[in-house]
């Protein structure tokens, strides 16, 4: 049992030569002048693989972080902190910093260098609040829905208008019409399909009967007027 015990210490001891102790500091300015202002804040790599807290004269750091390519952010309610890439080698050098924008791949690092132990400082604040919206007229018109119902109701408005200069016999017609729809459509809603198409038909059948009387009627005064002649 002596055996794999060392190893296991033998190997933590490996470990923890190989890992590093992550350190640098947040620099209180005008968009955050202190602990106070920050409120509970942490320091995290690759969101929350490793962190580190934050001490009242801005100091951090992240314990036993091994060699790697990590990405460094703060994670802070009311303020926004620009991100940073860190390399961390397995000699003794001390780890790169450097710029990194979010969505930017990590396998081109950028040749700008930054000091270490890591700066960092507030570059903006949270703004939460939403202003209300207040009553805006224009906006309310322009809404396509808005502009039907103006619609609708204007010719609402001009229908009375456009039924007295309307012709009588065109006006009858359009009574017509509107009595068979108004017929067919309360036939449907009742669930009488046939009753609805009966009507339909009903209404045709009226006005082709009258051309073909119509027809007749003038057919047979033209040959009336036609004999007429002839016996003169």
């Amino acid at each position: 049992m002596r055996i794999p015990l060392a190893l296991l210490a033998l190997t933590s001891s490996c470990l923890s030569a190989l890992a590093l102790d992550l350190k640098g500091r947040i620099q209180w300015n005008d968009r955050c002048p202190g602990i106070d202002d920050l409120g509970q804040a942490k320091v995290v790599l690759d969101n929350g693989k490793h962190r580190g807290g934050v001490t009242r004269d801005g100091a951090f750091t992240i314990p036993g972080v091994p060699a790697g390519t990590y990405v460094l952010s703060v994670v802070a309610h009311d303020h926004i902190f620009e991100q940073l890439r860190v390399d961390v080698y397995e000699s003794e050098s001390l780890p790169e910093v450097r710029p990194y924008f979010p969505g930017t791949p990590l396998s081109s690092p950028s040749s700008v260098t930054l000091p270490y132990p890591i700066v960092l400082s507030a570059r903006a604040k949270h703004d939460y609040f939403v202003p209300r919206e207040s009553f805006n007229l224009l906006a309310m018109f322009q809404n396509p829905m808005m502009m039907m119902m103006l619609g609708a109701g204007v010719l609402v408005l001009l229908m009375p208008t456009m039924m007295k200069n309307m012709d009588p016999e065109v006006m009858e017609e359009f009574n017509e019409r509107q009595a068979k729809m108004s017929g067919m459509q309360s036939a449907l809603q009742s669930g009488d399909i046939m009753g609805g198409i009966t009507q339909m038909l009903a209404g045709e059948e009226p006005k082709a009967a009258s051309s073909g009387t119509s027809k007749g009627a003038t057919s047979s005064g033209a040959k009336q007027r036609s004999g007429k002649n002839k016996r003169r």
